[in-house]
């Protein structure tokens, strides 16, 4: 396992996170999902993340994104939404706007869960055997 080193942390947070497109609609084609990522990637890179996974289909994708300790995760949700959201239908504008007439592309909802180093398990082990200060 590998930790990412700042001036005040060592550190290993990543989230698992799925955007859906708005209604569940199927608008997302292979050129969109290249783009897609490119935005996701320069976003996450603004944040002093990195995108470490990337796929999706039609009507959702999913990002591995390891982030610093000092992000806020729900901000960095919303900005990824937004700038992705805007960039799309500039660039798709076409294609997107066979399926929403309003300004729009992802749902207001998104799933995140934090991923990746130890097991519950593994951490609970570690806990146990730390020794108290009385020994």
């Amino acid at each position: 396992m590998s930790y990412n080193v700042s001036h005040r942390a060592v550190y290993s947070l990543n989230i698992h996170l799925v955007l859906v497109t708005r209604y569940r609609r199927k608008v997302i084609n292979q050129s969109m999902l290249n783009r897609l990522k490119e935005i996701f990637e320069s976003t996450c890179a603004k944040w002093r993340s990195k995108v470490t996974e990337f796929n999706g289909e039609s009507d959702h994708v999913h990002l591995v994104i390891s982030y610093p300790p000092d992000v806020e995760v729900s901000k960095l949700v919303n900005n990824l939404k937004t700038v992705s959201s805007r960039l799309i239908r500039k660039e798709f504008n076409e294609q997107v706007n066979q399926f929403y007439k309003k300004p729009v592309f992802w749902t207001g909802a998104y799933f995140v869960a934090s991923c990746g180093g130890v097991t519950l398990e593994q951490l609970k082990s570690y806990v146990e055997k730390q020794s108290n200060p009385d020994d």
